[in-house]
């Protein structure tokens, strides 16, 4: 891919990720984000965060895309694109994955080349390895 094509596809992942937020659940927090998750064929599977009264039993965005991906019968993925700030305003700073969610991918992700994509504001990004994120971490060929 050239660089055109694949800041393209960064985008148009980045753009799904802003239109997932827009579903959001955060009465408590006010913070909504949402993420899009490209799966190996080019799928992309979206999520949202959803908060709870009990707060325990909410999920972050990243893993809604994630566990609906696995409940859709996915099992490999290429990269996420996280889109976060307060509810109701543009995005206007960087959301990066929380422990659990970069846990939760890497599971499912070859951590040196599963890219962790962050929205800014004014269309800027920023893009990480899950690798750069979630260094010498504990993954299912720990347990072979």
């Amino acid at each position: 891919m050239t660089p055109d094509t694949v800041d393209q596809q960064i985008k148009d992942l980045i753009k799904k990720a802003c239109e997932a937020r827009a579903n959001s659940y955060a009465p408590y927090s006010g913070y909504a984000v949402g993420a899009a998750l490209l799966c190996d064929d080019d799928t992309v599977i979206t999520g949202c965060n959803m908060e709870n009264a009990a707060f325990g039993p909410g999920i972050c965005a990243e893993r809604c895309a994630v566990y609906k991906a696995v409940s859709d019968g996915y099992r490999h993925f290429k990269a996420i694109a996280v889109a976060g700030s307060p509810a109701g305003e543009p995005v206007s700073q960087y959301a990066s994955p929380c422990g659990v969610c970069r846990q939760v991918m890497r599971e499912f992700a070859d951590p040196a080349s599963f890219q962790v994509i962050v929205a800014g504001p004014d269309d800027e990004y920023r893009s990480y390895t899950l690798e750069e994120l979630l260094p010498d971490s504990f993954g299912p060929d720990n347990l072979q």
